[in-house]
């Protein structure tokens, strides 16, 4: 059938999640740092996500989809409420494990939050200025630290006493543009190649207005 329903431009959206809480049936979800609608039938097309996003990326559009059901949106709402109630350890969407403390420096490399953890190695100032950091840590084990102020090699050796004695399933590096953030990855690549393993990494740089970009 051919109906109202949301439509989100790609080339816009930069991920923030502000649209997110906004959609009652919860239509939305980030998925690999954009808005997406989950399934059309989630999507009334009445647009309460508009005017919540601060890009322009949202629309009304008229195109062929799914009709709107509200049965499967309570399933859908009930299945969400009990998976974040009842995953437990560490999946791709399970809530993160305790954790304290954060700090590369402070961390113990036997603490008990990293093994089969999805490590998350983020630049102090991440957290502050990447507008949907929130959204990328969950269910992630995450340390912080400064190359700026500390010795990344001191770094590099950290973190390869953790990949040795815990089974880290992959490394996300999110750091800031400024030159001095790039020990960050310089320490991440370092351990890895050390350590021997074949662990997966990620690596997102942040520009200083707080849009991320996916770097190779």
């Amino acid at each position: 059938m051919k109906r109202k329903i949301v439509e989100i431009d790609e080339v816009l959206c930069n991920g923030c999640g502000q649209c997110i809480p906004s959609c009652a049936e919860q239509a939305l979800q980030i998925v690999d740092g954009k808005a997406k609608i989950v399934k059309d039938i989630y999507c009334d097309g009445l647009g309460a996500c508009l005017g919540h996003c601060p890009m322009g990326a949202i629309s009304i559009v008229e195109r062929e989809a799914e009709a709107f059901n509200q049965e499967e949106v309570h399933k859908h709402i009930n299945m969400q409420t009990v998976s974040t109630q009842t995953i437990p350890n560490i999946s791709l969407t399970a809530l993160r494990k305790s954790q304290w403390p954060i700090k590369i420096d402070l961390v113990s490399v036997k603490a008990p939050f990293f093994e089969n953890a999805e490590l998350l190695f983020v630049a102090d100032c991440v957290p502050v200025v990447l507008k949907n950091f929130h959204s990328l840590s969950v269910g992630k084990q995450v340390i912080i630290g400064c190359p700026k102020f500390n010795d990344a090699k001191a770094y590099a050796s950290k973190l390869l006493e953790i990949l040795k004695h815990n089974n880290i399933l992959s490394i996300m590096i999110i750091y800031m543009e400024v030159p001095c953030c790039t020990g960050l990855k310089w320490a991440v690549n370092k351990a890895v190649e050390e350590s021997g393993k074949k662990v997966p990494t990620q690596e997102l740089e942040v520009k200083i207005g707080g849009e991320s970009v996916e770097r190779k």
